[in-house]
């Protein structure tokens, strides 16, 4: 594995990881998925964030659980993003599913090649 490789991996982990973590400190989290209008779906969207999370770290060691976290993070946002398109979210606001789902993306088919 390359650095670029493992560098991705770190960022999205983290980023997940803090993410799941403000859900939890942040009302603005909650809120957000209220105005999606998941708020039945916002705890188990963060648990399966925190699984993707280290499912990636784990998954440095072991292909399969990387290829199954880096898949599932990346539908993840792309069901992020549909949410915001229907919503007509700004292309702004909409960046960081777009940027996360492309990171996961990246990262699933370099695991395939590995």
């Amino acid at each position: 594995m390359n650095n670029l490789f493992i560098t991705c991996v770190l960022i999205s982990s983290f980023s997940f990881l803090a993410y799941a973590t403000s859900y939890f400190t942040s009302p603005h989290m909650k809120n957000e998925m209220k105005r999606f209008k998941l708020e039945k779906l916002g705890f188990l969207t963060i648990v399966l964030e925190i699984l993707g999370a280290f499912g990636l770290l784990v998954g440095l060691l072991f292909k399969p659980i990387l290829l199954i976290s880096s898949g599932g993070l990346a539908v993840l946002m792309l069901l992020g993003l549909m949410v915001r398109i229907k919503l007509k979210d700004s292309l702004l606001v909409s960046l960081p599913a777009l940027f996360y789902m492309g990171l996961n993306a990246y990262i699933f088919y370099l695991a395939i090649k590995l």
